[in-house]
């Protein structure tokens, strides 16, 4: 047999082994989810009475779900959104002054951003439970979407900060030339250019807003305003004996963020090759 034709033989029996593990490895990854979807299809299904597979299904759960926990929803979707539009009109230009103009103590400052991602939540939820409170925020949409964005902005900045640092200084450079100013540049030429990085950012503020439990439990207090990662947390204790309308909870809730993450991977991706290439 010729000495190719081994080594590629040898190649494929190594490659079994790694595919075998890959698909244990997604198994396992992949149980919890099926297990809440078929959960959800069940009636009355409890902890020790779901079966491995759906064969009644129902969607009373859905429905359960969605009268009951349908408020909580709403502003999950308004404070998840309000955190983007925030974040990001906030981010944007910031990252564009760090990786654009070269000033003394940039770095201490990118430094000091990075320092932010490591204090704790519960540090950050605490002082502004302190200060919310005295200012009226406490169990509104505006305390939600502040909160969650000084939790976001950091890291946006940092991540945008990356893909503009990669931008030719001279396609801004041309701007100005033909008789543009620093804004209608920035407005222009970079915001276009680092729309990868942009979305990747939003995603991830998106998702980071819309799995927030800390912040809504320490800064809301009533039904009025409460988003469905605090909706799920009191909904468990009201059904442990029907787990039917908590995963089906659980599943709307995971909607958005999986669909969104669908829709945006492509932006991903090149956002992040973006902004480690320089």
């Amino acid at each position: 047999m010729p000495r190719g034709a081994k080594a590629a033989r040898r190649a494929h029996a190594r490659r079994w082994p790694m595919t075998v593990l890959g698909i244990l490895f997604l198994v396992v990854m992949i149980f919890p989810v099926y297990w809440m979807v078929n959960s959800s299809l069940q009636a009355n299904s409890g902890a020790a009475t779901t079966t491995w597979l759906p064969l009644h299904p129902t969607f009373a759960g859905y429905a359960t779900a969605i009268q009951e926990q349908g408020q909580n929803f709403v502003t999950s979707i308004i404070v998840s959104v309000g955190t983007v539009v925030l974040t990001i009109a906030i981010a944007t230009p910031a990252a564009y002054g760090l990786a654009r103009f070269r000033m003394r103590g940039m770095t201490v400052f990118v430094f000091a951003l990075l320092i932010t991602q490591m204090i704790p939540s519960i540090v950050i939820a605490n002082a502004l439970y302190a200060l919310f409170n005295n200012v009226g925020l406490l169990n509104s949409y505006v305390g939600l979407i502040l909160a969650d964005s000084a939790a976001q902005i950091p890291f946006a900045i940092i991540l945008i900060r990356a893909f503009m640092s990669s931008i030719p200084p001279s396609l801004v450079e041309a701007a100005l030339v033909d008789g543009a100013n620093n804004f209608r540049a920035f407005i222009s030429i970079v915001v276009p250019i680092s729309k990868n990085a942009i979305v990747t950012a939003a995603l991830f503020t998106f998702l980071g807003a819309w799995g927030d439990f800390l912040f809504a439990l320490t800064l809301t207090s009533t039904p009025e305003v409460r988003p469905i990662t605090l909706g799920i947390y009191n909904y468990i204790s009201a059904n442990v004996q029907s787990w039917g309308p908590v995963m089906a909870t659980a599943v709307l809730a995971s909607l958005p963020a999986a669909a969104l993450l669908i829709f945006a991977q492509r932006y991903i991706a090149a956002g992040a090759l973006g902004g480690a290439v320089k």
